[in-house]
Order: structure tokens, then C-alpha cells, then sequence
């Protein structure tokens, strides 16, 4: 096998109840536990990322009382909280590999995350000579975006799923998603 699944960033703060709660984040989180309940088998390797924020500091910037949703956001994922936790119905039986990102830093992708043993995701992908890469989680337009278009730019063959992502607004993800294409990705529902 030469396939790997992301997942990317399905944690409570968001999900429908979180700081940062994205429209249909609950049902992308149930969608993608019962999808790794019947395809866990098909990867290589099962990477899940989380935003894993400081409490103490603003994180590089990227806390601001005064958000622009852009580039500064409110508090959320904070390391050790219920927001930075996976979301509640989403099973993470069936991930081989945990990395968090952000711990101080602004971080959108995967690839900016790191494993509590310091593995990375490209070192995960080397050392698994992962060639095709699918991409699910939250949220479309940052996250889900960002992690794709490193995978595209590492040389990966990249597919999103488009029934496993829920984004912040539906036309920035629908950019989003047609960013992923223009660069080479796929962008497909999942055979569910």
C-alpha cells in the first residue's frame, strides 16, 4: 500500500459547539468515522492532525481580541481542553499517527504538525513511501486547503473527498477546493 489518509483537524472547538464551530462539522465527523470503519484497511498509514494552541500567549499572533478571521482568530484548541479534543463523534480507533501543530505558532497545514515522539508527515511519508494522499477534515478553506496544497507541493498525488470536509463559508471553500484542482489534486466524494 502507497496510500495514506489525513485527517485533518476534527476537534470540538470546530464543530457545531466549538470557538471556531464550522456548519456541518458534526455530521463531517461522523461521515469520516464510519468511511475509516470500512476503508481503515486501504492505508499505508491514518494521520490525524489537531490545532494545538498555547494558553498563555497569543500564539505568535494568531490569538487576537479583535479577529479578522483571516490571519488572527479568536482563542480555540488549546492544548489540554474539550475544544482541542477530537470532536466526540468522531473514533480515532483507526489512526496510526497523531500530530499536533500550531504550540505557540499560526499553523494550517498537516505538514506543520509534529508527533509527541517528533515524527513528521513528511518523515511519515518517506519512511511509508506514501506516494497518493486523501484528505478529509475541517476546515475546507484553511485547514483541509493548506494540508492539500503541501501534499500537492511535496509531490504527493492528492484526492479530497468532498463528502468528508465542511468549510467556514461555502464560497471560499468552493475556491478553495478549485485551488486543489487547478494545482493537480483530485477532488472527489469518497466511495463510502
Amino acid at each position: 500500500m502507497t496510500r495514506a489518509l489525513f485527517i485533518v483537524d476534527v476537534q470540538n472547538d470546530f464543530t457545531e459547539r466549538g470557538a471556531l464551530g464550522v456548519a456541518g462539522g458534526d455530521e463531517v465527523a461522523a461521515r469520516i468515522t464510519r468511511f475509516l470503519a470500512a476503508h481503515a484497511d486501504d492505508y499505508a498509514l491514518v494521520v490525524a492532525s489537531r490545532d494545538w494552541h498555547d494558553g498563555d500567549n497569543d500564539n505568535g499572533g494568531h490569538f487576537s481580541d479583535t479577529p479578522d478571521f483571516v490571519d488572527t482568530w479568536p482563542v480555540h484548541c488549546v492544548a489540554g481542553t474539550f475544544g482541542a479534543e477530537y470532536d466526540e463523534v468522531f473514533d480515532t480507533a483507526g489512526i496510526t499517527h497523531h500530530l499536533k501543530k500550531g504550540q505557540g505558532k499560526p499553523a494550517y497545514s498537516l505538514f506543520e504538525g509534529v508527533g509527541d515522539d517528533g515524527e513528521t508527515a513528511t518523515q511519515l511519508l518517506e519512511d511509508h513511501r506514501i506516494r497518493d494522499i486523501d484528505v478529509v477534515g475541517l476546515a475546507t478553506d484553511y485547514c483541509v486547503r493548506a494540508s492539500a496544497l503541501d501534499a500537492l507541493a511535496a509531490g504527493r498525488r492528492v484526492r479530497v473527498f468532498t463528502d468528508l470536509v465542511a468549510g467556514v463559508h461555502p464560497e471560499s471553500s468552493a475556491a478553495a477546493l478549485e485551488e486543489i484542482r487547478a494545482a493537480g489534486g483530485e477532488v472527489v466524494e469518497s466511495a463510502r
